[in-house]
């Protein structure tokens, strides 16, 4: 398996935690509103996999910047 490592400034890090969160949500809600099975199917497994990588993304970043990088934050732009 590849691997890939790159540096995040506390910034990018909620920016991409962000991403991935939104992401989440999207896919569960396909998950709750889809009536295609197979669609169900192939989104689901692909969560789980997401929330695998955004738990283990998690403990990097709290390693790296604190508890705080995990409270992110909606405010506009």
């Amino acid at each position: 398996m590849k691997r890939a490592t790159i540096q995040l400034s506390e910034g990018e890090a909620r920016m991409l935690l962000d991403a991935l969160k939104g992401r989440e949500a999207h896919m569960q809600d396909v998950c709750d509103s889809s009536d295609d099975e197979d669609e169900i199917a192939d989104v689901g497994n692909d969560l789980v996999e997401l929330r695998l990588f955004i738990g283990e993304l998690s403990q990097t970043l709290v390693r790296s910047f604190g508890e705080t990088i995990l409270q992110l934050r909606n405010d506009p732009l």
